[in-house]
């Protein structure tokens, strides 16, 4: 049956607030950029995986204002308001995501937000395409492409004349297409060592870290990073072999730190390099490496080793004083999930 509107504003009316809406959806890895250098055609191209764990959860019900409590959360769903033309929405965060630490949180509770404050009014959120809105996919497209499908994702990037060192206006973007995409083998896991350290670059410090990079950029290890993307990873990940897709994304996250060296303090920043460092050791562990602007670093193993690899993440945490947390995930096969859950009246 359709949903009774006030005729005086084509909304839904209050008689029709019968449900509440939860999205979750998952982090995600961000291996690296494919170039970051101003003479080539095309600028960032990321390559990232979406993970099944950790989570953000927000649930949202219809509202004639907007109700809020977190701050962050706010932000987003003023503009999601905007974006859906819908008056009001009450939203929570249920079970939030460690933020500015390398998982993707800020794309993840935005697109969270949006999904469900439209659902919420039995609307098609148009992630994709309301994304720029929210000011996400700016640079790369892995956290809405893993948000919409989950997966191993490499995203085009973005026009090099469109996006010089200082980036268009907010929201004046499309999010990069997706040029390869790959469900990774149930038995993978992804080892993710999330140690409490300052958090990584975000807002107007990442910017301008961004175009210090890009201005600097060499593009040799841009075209270095294009055959170490065509034919060492995608095959990698088309044919299901771990050890040579974990060697790939180890090479592609060395490359991309050489670039960011000046930025951060060395290819890794601290102490995600002595991390890394001590996790090379691992003989169950591959490809590790720095997620973003880290701290968190990760590795592949597979299910039967992960209880190693875990217990090497803590040794290696303890070892250097750190506290931290490990956690351990399959690669989601799927995007977010929605939910919708009927109210008493």
């Amino acid at each position: 049956m359709p949903n009774a509107s006030d005729p005086s504003t084509g909304h839904p009316s209050q008689a029709d607030r019968e449900h509440a809406v939860t999205v979750s959806a998952g982090a995600r890895l961000h291996v690296g950029f494919q170039n970051l250098s101003l003479a080539r055609e095309r600028l960032y191209g990321g390559i990232g995986i979406g993970l099944e764990t950790p989570q953000v959860t927000v649930t949202a019900t219809r509202a004639d204002e907007l109700v809020a409590d977190d701050s962050l959360v706010r932000e987003y769903a003023e503009r999601a308001l905007g974006v859906l033309d819908v008056p009001g929405v009450e939203i929570g965060l249920e079970k939030p995501l460690p933020r500015h630490v390398g998982l993707g949180s800020g794309t993840q509770i935005a697109l969270s937000v949006l999904a469900a404050t439209a659902h919420a009014y039995d609307l098609n959120p148009k992630v994709r395409a309301n994304a720029p809105a929210l000011g996400r996919g700016g640079r790369s497209g892995v956290g809405v492409a893993t948000f919409e499908n989950g997966g191993f994702v490499v995203d085009a990037g973005h026009p090099t004349n469109r996006f010089t060192t200082a980036p268009p206006e907010e929201g004046d973007w499309t999010v990069p297409p997706v040029v390869a995409r790959h469900d990774l083998p149930e038995d993978w896991r992804f080892l993710v060592v999330v140690p409490d350290a300052d958090p990584g670059r975000s807002g107007e410090n990442e910017d301008a870290s961004m175009r210090t990079v890009v201005e600097r950029a060499d593009p040799a290890i841009a075209d270095e990073l294009a055959g170490v993307v065509t034919r060492k990873l995608l095959p990698a990940a088309a044919a299901d072999r771990l050890e040579a897709f974990g060697e790939a994304i180890r090479e592609i996250g060395r490359k991309n730190g050489a670039w960011y060296a000046d930025a951060q303090g060395g290819v890794f920043r601290p102490p995600a390099g002595e991390l890394v460092e001590a996790l090379e050791s691992c003989p169950v562990l591959s490809g590790i490496g720095q997620s973003s602007w880290g701290p968190v670093v990760y590795g592949v193993t597979d299910r039967g080793h992960a209880e190693e690899a875990v217990a090497a993440a803590e040794d290696a945490l303890a070892e250097r004083g750190l506290s931290g947390e490990v956690l351990v995930s399959r690669a989601a096969t799927s995007g977010a999930t929605v939910e919708k859950h009927h109210l008493r009246r």
